[in-house]
């Protein structure tokens, strides 16, 4: 995939931003059969995990609609999906929920669950090239180079909103290497009760081996959202990213510090920037992907009233432009109509010890979930936002983030804008590969 390139202003990079933003992302490749027809779509196995309800290790759709509840939307093609109350954890129906496929790039949100903590924003690191070796060919790239320095804050915005797989592999270099931090990502998935997980690589591109559901993604997204960071970095549409440095002009003044520049990215999720398909209103996040083996992968919060809702879908048969955001939609538009009026079937597990205990003990059928509630704080504000692990349990704002929040980076300052959405006319390519 192409390499966003510097712009050496604000005005022109947003520029090149619209300008590039135009062009329309093509489905990925998919192979086909002997004669040349498209491969039958694989079945889903006859057992799969009951972590979080005996239900949800059943193949086909799980709901349990009560008298007069509205009816799942029609021509849903995700071979997995489901949707949960991000509050209480219930999950509200599920379709293949612990079906284990290849994930894509929202596989970094676990990535993010496990390094966020580690490292200050304010940290600076100078790249270098072994930073940057063994990156997969086709990957997403936000465009680091080596030698020039990153703020920790830069390689997470490069995470989220380019799933910039050069910045996985800066922040991996920093964690002692992508071994180790593919290590520490299966130990956290274990931690977080997220059974059906296996990493292979920490970008989430396609490797052999290397799986997960639709259960464990929306586990790493509640446990993501719980972090200011977290919701910050999910929730921006669109920033500035530090790009070359400027050699000085001649006749420059003798020690003048060379200046940095800087070129726009916008994030890769379209219901966040209404990019060939409409903004959803509400949404906060979290995070796409999109290679060969995994098809298109989706997650998605948003909030309506006092209603917080997680959707995930992997990988629809439709290869429809921007389906697995179509139908994201719909799965939303569905929960939220359906408030109180489904049973769950079964319900998203806590970490640790108490969810383990869930996950061997699995209610049963219909259950209503009985465990503590669980906020998942969802504030999209940057005043607010900070390094800390559970830093409150805020509120929306929803409106600014719908309209996608304009991040500003730049000689440490930056601001948001929330007030005007994002051009109409504004497209944007999918560069995710994995």
């Amino acid at each position: 995939m192409p390499v966003s390139k510097p712009s050496p202003s604000v005005a022109s990079a947003a520029a090149l931003t619209v300008a590039v933003s135009l062009l329309l992302g093509a489905a990925p490749a998919h192979a086909a059969g002997p004669s040349g027809a498209p491969r039958a779509e694989p079945e889903p196995p006859v057992k799969m995990s009951t972590v979080g309800g005996e239900r949800l290790g059943r193949p086909g759709t799980q709901v349990a609609p009560r008298p007069g509840a509205p009816a799942l939307p029609k021509g849903l093609s995700g071979r997995s999906w489901l949707v949960a109350d991000a509050t209480t954890g219930e999950v509200l129906a599920a379709h293949n929920a612990h079906w284990r496929l290849a994930p894509a790039s929202t596989l970094k949100m676990l990535f993010a669950d496990t390094l966020l903590p580690r490292f200050p924003k304010d940290r600076v690191h100078t790249v270098r090239p072994s930073d940057l070796a063994g990156i997969g060919e086709g990957s997403s790239l936000v465009g680091i180079k080596e030698h020039l320095s990153y703020s920790v804050h830069d390689l997470w915005l490069g995470v989220f909103l380019k799933s910039g797989n050069d910045a996985v592999h800066v922040l991996s270099a920093m964690n002692g290497g992508k071994e180790r931090t593919v290590r520490d990502m299966q130990a956290h998935a274990r931690e977080l009760n997220a059974l059906d997980t296996q990493v292979v690589s920490p970008d989430g591109y396609d490797e052999k081996g290397q799986v997960s559901s639709a259960y464990d993604l929306t586990l790493f997204a509640r446990a993501g959202l719980r972090r200011a960071d977290f919701r910050e970095y999910c929730s921006t549409a669109v920033a500035r990213f530090p790009g070359l440095v400027k050699k000085p002009e001649k006749g420059a003044k003798r020690g003048k510090r060379p200046e940095r520049e800087y070129f726009a990215i916008q994030n890769t999720n379209r219901l966040l920037t209404g990019a060939g398909v409409p903004a959803y209103r509400g949404i906060g996040g979290v995070k796409n992907g999109s290679t060969t083996n995994a098809g298109n992968t989706f997650t998605g919060v948003a909030k309506r009233g006092n209603r917080e809702l997680l959707v995930t879908v992997m990988n629809p048969a439709k290869k429809e432009a921007y389906q697995v955001y179509k139908e994201t939609a719909l799965l939303f538009d569905w929960g939220f109509a359906a408030a109180g009026s489904v049973d769950p079937v079964g319900t998203l597990v806590a970490p640790g010890a108490a969810g383990a205990k869930d996950a061997k003990n699995p209610q049963p059928a219909g259950g209503r979930n009985t465990g503590p509630r669980h906020t998942v704080g969802t504030t999209a504000t940057a005043a607010r936002a900070d390094s800390g692990p559970d830093s409150g349990d805020g509120v929306w704002t929803a409106a600014g983030v719908t309209a996608g929040a304009l991040v500003v980076v730049g000689a440490g300052v930056y601001a948001v804008r929330r007030r005007h959405p994002l051009p109409a006319a504004v497209r944007r390519r999918d560069a995710d590969g994995g």
